[in-house]
């Protein structure tokens, strides 16, 4: 199914229910001050948007479209090791918007190639029809894009993932105050994959610390490795696992992000190490990344690290951050829905049961799991979005 065809389906959903917001506000945050920069890149007509949909065979959404979409690109200041970083993301405003909109925020999955991110990439995102339907919409790039793609990005890093996500829309908050632009205080996270986990992460970062300023009104996470010592095991008990340019990523970034500085060599038996420092440098996409590497994990990992990962006691300092970055669940009431695919071949879907029970133990009774039978990690983002978009309309 194409990009097109499935934002269509997407935005088929979004006006099911009433759209009327009776919530006023433009509660901005309460260090409303940082430094930002909104750039202009385009605006696109209603009648352009609605061609679109129809050139994907969408006719019906010519009634439902009813914004043009102007598209900013967002340079904020987040915080990396301790020190203030630029990053970036980008907006999507509905122009001539009546009423107050609803925020919402989308986490993109695992981005191998630097000039794919949102900001970057210049290609049309989706995005465009959730603005024209209603919602004022962003996308952050994450640490490690973008503005800030000097950095090996923090891959499944906690703190990194929520931060870019909250200060994005803390920013975004501040610009649309700034410019006039009517909006409630209705707040939605979505994402897939790595943009699961990012979800998860942000949304337990604004609940758990009320200073952000911030109030979540549902949440939407697929398919993440959220349980990170879980992921360890399930990797290390398998002959084989399907993607080890994931594996790869998480190792080279955890080495990066806390200053390990070990040579690769000790993690990956010697022609791996020098493959992923010629090809894990943001240029290539992850299945070139595969291909240099092997799907048998006793021949990707250097001996002594293999067997120090199936070894209690060794290897301290790997699998406490994992274990530190693994988002388990908390007491939260705020209405959170997983998903996953029964087949998923790079996220066990037991990663997400556990996850679940781990809300349950912390007392949570908002949260819920949705299996979607027989999804591949590949094919069960869409079903996803055919799901959580009505069900995110119910609380408009």
């Amino acid at each position: 199914m194409s990009k097109s065809l499935y934002i269509g389906i997407l935005v088929a959903s979004l006006l099911l229910a009433c759209e009327t917001d009776e919530s006023t506000g433009n509660t901005l945050p309460a260090d409303n001050i940082l430094a930002y920069k909104a750039t202009p890149l385009a605006e696109t007509s209603l009648e352009t948007l609605k061609a679109f949909a129809q050139m994907a065979g969408q006719r019906d959404l010519d009634a439902l479209l009813r914004y043009s979409v102007k598209t900013f690109r967002i340079t904020y200041q987040t915080t990396y090791k301790n020190n203030p970083v630029k990053a970036s993301g980008l907006l999507f405003v509905p122009v001539g918007l009546t009423g107050n909109a609803p925020l919402i925020s989308l986490q993109h999955g695992t981005t191998f190639i630097k000039d794919d991110a949102p900001s970057v990439s210049g290609s049309f995102s989706g995005m465009e029809y959730f603005a024209s339907a209603g919602y004022i919409a962003v996308m952050p790039d994450f640490i490690g894009y973008g503005e800030s793609s000097d950095i090996f990005h923090p891959y499944y890093d906690e703190q990194y993932s929520a931060s870019a996500v909250i200060d994005m829309i803390k920013q975004t908050k501040v610009h649309l105050a700034k410019e006039g632009i009517a909006f409630s205080d209705q707040l939605f996270l979505a994402g897939y994959s790595e943009g699961g986990y990012v979800t998860l992460a942000a949304a337990k970062e604004i609940e758990t610390n009320k200073n952000h300023g911030l109030t979540l009104t549902a949440v939407a996470a697929g398919a993440g490795g959220y349980d990170l010592t879980a992921m360890l095991k399930s990797v290390t008990t398998q002959s084989y696992y399907t993607y080890p340019a994931y594996l790869a990523f998480v190792i080279m970034s955890y080495n990066t992000t806390y200053d390990w500085n070990r040579p690769l060599d000790d993690y990956f038996r010697d022609k791996y190490a020098k493959s992923l420092s010629v090809y894990m440098n943001g240029q290539h996409d992850g299945w070139t990344i595969n291909r240099q590497l092997t799907t048998a994990v006793s021949d990707l990992l250097d001996p002594d690290f293999y067997n120090a990962l199936k070894t209690a006691g060794t290897e301290t300092e790997f699998k406490k951050a994992l274990a530190d970055n693994s988002v388990a669940g908390w007491n939260t009431r705020i209405p959170i829905r997983l998903y996953h695919g029964t087949r998923d071949e790079v996220i066990p879907y037991q990663n997400s049961e556990v996850t679940l029970q781990k809300f349950k133990d912390a007392g949570s009774t908002s949260v819920s799991l949705t299996l979607i039978p027989g999804g591949t990690h590949g094919s069960s983002f869409v079903p996803m979005l055919q799901q959580f978009i009505p069900w995110f309309e119910t609380f408009r």
